[in-house]
């Protein structure tokens, strides 16, 4: 009789639980991603009394009944640890919990004393850093796409494109950056889920569910799909994998305007524009003062009142981080001046960049407003600019350090042949999503007009960040390299530029698809190939394997064959020649360029023409047809400032 009490009470207490908790015990912890940063730590002792301290500090935000979401942070000593947690809001605090204790386990098996690593579950992630990173977003998006496709008479992918796109919209906007749905269709019914890490400002969740938005509608018409980084996340599938008591209506969210009386829509409209027209009445002295060929507004993202002003270092300060300006400490130099390696008062260390000295006014006047605005260019693939200082004709600026210098480094230098494919990949998406947001998602489009090898940075996880970008108003006019004659045979100047001087966004997607030949076969542009015997600069070279079918011969040696897919890498191939095309006209926007390269789809309806292959003395050669030169004096880069898309 006792034992039927004590069951009876057991089954009691599960009940109770399982009704209070609203959902059937599942801490989803299936493993999607597990990655350790191959840095280690300087004091190993320090280092895991920090790390411990910050998972229990996590651990004990997570008993507060109302937390999904937790950051933590221990800094004594010569190694800190910033870490965060983050469960999906439909799971109970049970499997929260769970979720949590199978994180720390996992993350524990990196190498003692990797100063970084991240888990992703299902359920939740879990990541730790040497310095802080609360605010920004992990450059290394993936995906996982189920291996069931949904039947062909439904509507499954138009309906799942749709709901990926409003989720995307919707969920910066409500509280807490998360949001669950459930969709019907006329067979069954589709269910989603988008998440932001709390730390995150709303535009910087924008653009972290943007990247997944495009990742994960890739797996379409796929039953289901993710999306993920530890920033954000974003899942979709046929089969409920949250109750359905957990959605949120997203539908107020997605509205442009608020309320639906007409009236006040017009007074708002009437008052909106006159507010406008005044804005740009009163820039206009500015703009025309400008007259830079580099940006235009493009009204989203960022708006000229939410600008912040750029932090301002004293020049005794920076002398000291960098030895007073040792050549010991020269990180490197380029066509704006040298960088050296800087280490503050505070121990964070930064890489300062000395501009070529003038006596130009215009600098002066130009200075600080320029960089006010690159400083406030915020992206995962865009190197930041921390501050600057001014000081007499000294001009400096003070940017992010980069762990691992520029790429040039691992295709031509000493690390010559050390990265993978997967690295080369995520390399070459990475600089498209970078160039993107300077040419269509800032509030002023900025053509870079240099990008090359040496300008791509790359992190302490390889990811790529484009540096140099908006300097060119920095510097005399007799300083600048972009100013001086164009040389270079087969460089990574687009043709148009070369020959008549007419820039646009699309010269930059010209130097962008000679870079990723560079990546992909390792061959410096500039340099003849000798390997095989055909003694070609390199895009001609592509060009000619192109035409024969053969894409794969471009592909660096060192590359097993058994390392990478065979058609992914053609497309890539295939792509970088679409963006080298001879008319500025025919080439993709960066941003046509990134839904290229996510897509698992091939281009067979899409066939590159044959690029211009510029001599050495910045012409093309005699034979070229009248047509491919008509093409780029024709080519629609005669307005040098082309409206963002």
């Amino acid at each position: 009789m006792a034992e039927v009490k004590v069951v009876g009470l057991t089954l009691l207490w599960l009940w109770s639980w399982w009704s209070l908790e609203g959902v059937e015990g599942d801490p989803q912890t299936f493993l999607l991603k597990w990655d350790c940063s191959g840095f280690m730590v300087t004091n190993l002792s320090n280092f895991n009394k920090n790390l411990n301290a910050t998972f229990a500090d996590l651990r004990a935000h997570l008993t507060n009944q109302t937390n999904y979401f937790a950051t933590a942070q221990a800094t004594t000593g010569t190694d800190p640890v910033y870490a965060m947690f983050q469960c999906r809001n439909y799971l109970s605090h049970t499997d929260c919990a769970t979720c949590f204790a199978a994180a720390v386990t996992k993350i524990r098996n990196c190498s003692a004393g990797s100063n970084g690593a991240r888990v992703i579950y299902d359920g939740c992630f879990l990541r730790y850093e040497s310095s802080d990173f609360f605010d920004q977003i992990f450059s290394r998006s993936s995906m996982l796409c189920g291996n069931q496709s949904a039947d062909g008479s439904t509507d499954f992918s138009a309906v799942g494109e749709q709901l990926l796109i409003d989720l995307r919209t919707a969920t910066p906007k409500i509280r807490g950056y998360f949001a669950a749905t459930k969709t019907k269709m006329a067979i069954g019914s589709i269910y989603a889920f988008a998440q932001c890490a709390e730390t995150l400002s709303q535009d910087t969740c924008l653009d972290c569910l943007s990247d997944e938005q495009t990742s994960v509608q890739g797996c379409l018409p796929s039953t289901d799909g993710r999306a993920f980084d530890p920033g954000c996340f974003m899942r979709y599938s046929e089969t409920p994998f949250f109750a359905d008591n957990q959605t949120v209506d997203i539908t107020p969210f997605l509205k442009q305007g608020g309320g639906s009386n007409r009236k006040w829509f017009v007074i708002g409209g009437c008052v909106g524009g006159a507010l406008l027209l005044v804005i740009l009445i009163s820039l206009f002295p500015w703009i025309r003062r400008s007259q830079s060929p580099m940006r235009v507004p493009t009204s989203n993202v960022l708006g000229a009142s939410e600008l912040k002003g750029a932090t301002k270092f004293k020049y005794s300060e920076l002398k000291a981080a960098t030895r007073n300006f040792s050549e010991k400490n020269i990180l490197g130099e380029g066509g704006f001046g040298a960088v050296y390696k800087g280490t503050m008062k505070n121990g964070k260390i930064v890489a300062v960049k000395k501009l070529f000295s003038g006596k130009s006014s215009e600098i002066d006047e130009n200075f600080e407003s320029e960089v006010t605005l690159v400083s406030n260019v915020h992206h995962r693939n865009l190197v930041r600019l921390l501050g600057c200082c001014s000081k007499g004709q000294e001009k400096i600026l003070v940017y992010e350090y980069m762990a691992n210098n520029s790429l040039d480094k691992f295709l031509f230098g000493n690390r010559k042949g050390s990265l993978n494919w997967k690295q080369r990949y995520e390399i070459i998406l990475g600089t498209a999503r970078g160039l993107t947001y300077l040419h269509e998602e800032f509030y002023v489009s900025i053509i870079h007009r240099d990008i090359k090898s040496g300008n791509i940075l790359l992190d302490e996880q390889l990811q790529p960040k484009i540096s140099d970008f908006g300097l060119v108003k920095l510097l005399p006019g007799d300083q600048s390299h972009l100013r001086t004659k164009v040389a270079g045979t087969l460089g990574y100047t687009a043709p148009e530029y070369v020959l008549h001087g007419q820039l646009s966004k699309k010269a930059d997607t010209y130097s962008y698809g000679i870079v990723v030949l560079e990546i992909i076969s390792g061959q410096r542009c500039t340099d003849v190939n000798t390997l095989d015997g055909s003694h070609e600069y390199l895009l001609r070279r592509a060009w000619n394997l192109y035409e024969k079918g053969m894409q794969l011969e471009l592909v660096e040696k060192n590359l097993s064959p058994n390392s990478y897919d065979r058609e992914e890498v053609k497309k890539v191939i295939d792509i970088a020649l679409l963006c080298t095309q001879p008319s500025a006209g025919m080439r993709p926007a960066m941003s046509e360029v990134v839904v290229l390269l996510s897509s698992s789809e091939f281009l067979e309806h899409m066939r590159p023409s044959m690029p211009i292959f510029i001599d050495s003395n910045g012409r093309p050669p005699r034979d070229i047809s009248a047509s491919t030169a008509s093409s780029v004096s024709n080519a629609s880069v005669s307005n040098s400032i082309v409206p963002a898309r």
